[in-house]
């Protein structure tokens, strides 16, 4: 698997933000910018940039919340900490700090307009921002991304969207399905029976659903080969 390192951007308000950053081996099909969980660019969140980077594609996950504070390590039970931090970031902010992200990952897989953003619960509403007011992108992907529910009554995404929502995840019924459905028709929704919030996390095994995850990881690469044309 691909080995990634910590890097450092700026977005276009002055603002620095470090980011992890992996590339593939060889010549680069494209490329993603992962967008972090509520418990910032963890552990996983780097492990999924170096996953990606193994399936060819340059992978780049900014720091949202560098922000707030540098360098943050949010443990899995500092939720109410990671809400007030995300409570501080204004739309203005992540959209600046999302297209550094985005100019970098298409700077150095040399395609321009060739990246997808791809989100995970906070991340997953962030890509959908991002497909909605970024530019450079091609699609983007939305992992059980809660704060959509808020996005999809004042915007509508440019590009393609994939969607993945799992059926016993509270933070995300049925009801709120059907509302991002109807905002958004032409999205590609995928939902997985018993699947939590965060099934796609395997470092929360409480959460974690291997089967939901491989399929939704299959998936993904498939809508990356569709949009990466």
């Amino acid at each position: 698997m691909a080995k990634g390192n910590m890097i450092s951007l700026t977005a276009s308000d002055g603002h620095k933000l470090g980011a992890y950053k992996a590339v593939p081996s060889g010549t680069a099909k494209g490329a993603v910018v992962i967008l972090q969980e509520i418990f910032g660019v963890n552990g996983h969140v780097k492990h999924l940039c170096e996953e990606f980077a193994g399936d060819g594609y340059v992978a780049v996950a900014p720091a949202i919340f560098d922000r707030v504070e540098p360098n943050l390590d949010i443990g899995y039970g500092e939720i109410g900490r990671a809400r007030d931090i995300v409570g501080k970031l204004t739309e203005a902010m992540l959209l600046a700090d999302m297209q550094a992200a985005i100019d970098e990952a298409a700077k150095e897989s040399g395609m321009k307009g060739m990246v997808v953003p791809i989100g995970y619960c906070f991340g997953g509403a962030l890509a959908y921002l991002a497909a909605s007011k970024n530019t450079g992108i091609a699609g983007a992907v939305n992992y059980y991304g809660t704060r959509t529910i808020q996005y999809c009554e004042t915007m509508t995404p440019k590009v393609p969207v994939q969607y993945h929502f799992g059926t016993a995840d509270k933070s995300i019924p049925p009801e709120a399905i059907t509302k991002i459905k109807s905002a958004h028709p032409i999205g590609l929704f995928y939902i997985y029976e018993g699947a939590d919030h965060g099934f796609s996390c395997d470092d929360r095994p409480q959460f974690y659903n291997a089967d939901a995850t491989k399929l939704a990881k299959e998936r993904t690469l498939h809508f990356l080969g569709d949009v990466l044309q």
